[in-house]
Parts: structure tokens; sequence; C-alpha cells
């Protein structure tokens, strides 16, 4: 499979994901804001971090979590700004993507007979210009806009399927490559379905150097000093 195929595969495999996603809890920040910081801090006390990270827990917890919606201040809103703005940014970008290549590969319907024709041909000739003209194939510029469904219609272009269309140029090929690339990307982001490698700004507490962070997918974050190699995370007090 193409690299350009599987980019334009997890959109539209993943599409129900991020929907899900709008209206669960949770967050997608990286590096996560405040929550590595805590347990770099910990460890200039080595007796108290994990002490300290199971009172950050608590805190954190009392205060976003555990808020009972009927209380007065500030609460999360009811969707998930971030991944809706995911949402709009990729399917704004799939379907002005396919608007270009259609304008480009796609072949105007065949026309209705001309009324000299004998009925029978001219009979067969419209048959055959209404189903052209209704081939599921072809992309429209109104109605089913969606996210999935111009990944799969650039999929098929991009994997020359038969249709109502011309050869794809060179020039759309790479735009549908490079919408397509950004877009997964984006998506996978949001969904927090890759992993990730981040640099943390306080440098490492035992030799000065930088610290590497590297998590998402799930995964709590892990942070391990490039020049001495300590490792730091929820679970792991300091290894050499």
């Amino acid at each position: 499979m193409s690299p350009t195929a599987a980019h334009l595969r997890t959109i539209a495999l993943h599409w129900t994901d991020l929907t899900d996603a709008l209206a669960s809890t949770g967050t997608t920040t990286w590096p996560p804001a405040g929550r590595m910081s805590d347990y770099l801090s910990a460890l200039d006390e080595a007796d108290e971090e994990l002490a300290e990270a199971a009172r950050w827990q608590a805190a954190y917890s009392r205060a976003f979590l555990d808020r009972d919606p009927a209380q007065l201040g500030a609460t999360r809103p009811p969707l998930r700004i971030a991944i809706l703005d995911t949402m709009r940014t990729v399917e704004a970008a799939l379907t002005a993507t396919a608007d270009q290549v259609a304008s480009v590969v796609q072949r105007s319907p065949m026309t209705a007979a001309p009324r000299g024709w004998p009925a029978a041909d001219r009979a067969r000739r419209d048959q055959l210009a209404r189903a052209d003209s209704a081939d599921p194939r072809r992309w429209r510029y109104s109605g089913r806009r969606t996210a999935p469904h111009s990944a799969l219609w650039l999929l098929a272009r991009a994997e020359g399927r038969p249709g109502p269309f011309r050869p794809l140029p060179d020039g759309e090929r790479r735009l549908i490559a490079n919408v397509a690339a950004e877009a997964a990307e984006r998506v996978e982001r949001a969904l927090d379905i890759t992993g990730r490698t981040a640099m943390v700004a306080r440098p490492c507490p035992d030799c000065e150097g930088r610290i590497e962070m590297h998590g998402g997918a799930g995964a709590d974050p892990v942070a391990r000093c490039t020049e001495c190699g300590h490792i730091w995370s929820s679970q792991v007090r300091a290894v050499a």
C-alpha cells in the first residue's frame, strides 16, 4: 500500500473515532501541559516523588474531574474544541482537494441524443446519458461532501480505479499525497494514536543535559536525559 493510500484510509477509518471523541473527556495536548514538569519537580526531592505525583493527581481530580456540573465556576465545554477544529480543517482540505482534482480529471456527462435520431437510438442514448450523469463514482460539488467520502474518492483516483475520469496528472497526484499526509497526521494527533517526541524546556537536574519526552498512542509520557540517560515517568523514579 502506498503512503498516500495509507493516509487516506487512516482518515476514513478513524473519522467515527473523531466523532465519538467530540463529546468525550480528556486532552491531547502534547507535551502534556504541566504533567511532566510535576514529575521533574518531584525529582528534586527523591523521597517525595511518588507522594507529590499522587497529590498532584488528587488536586487535578478535585479541580476538574470530580466537579459537580451544578457548581459555580468554569466547567469543560460540551465539545472538545481541538477535535472539532481538526474535523473542520481536515474536511475542508479534503473536499477542496476533491473539487480541484475533479475539475481536472472528471469527464463531463454524456449528452442526450439529438432530436433527429431514430426513436430507438435516441431512447438508448438518453438512457446511457442518464446513467452516466448519475454514476455514483462521480464527484459532486454539492450534497455528500464529508471527509470520509472525500478521502475514499481521492483514494480511488490515486489508485486509478475505473470511472468517468481521465488519468490523474502528476500535479494532482502530488496534491493528493500532500493533503492526505497532512490530514492523516492531524487525525492521528487529535486521537493520540501515534507516538510522539518533544524536548522538555527544563534541563536535567543531574547533568544539565537536554531532556527528551516520549509518549502518545495512549501511553504515559516518559522523559529521558539525552546526556546521562536518566529516565523519569509517573511509575519510574530514576533509572541510570
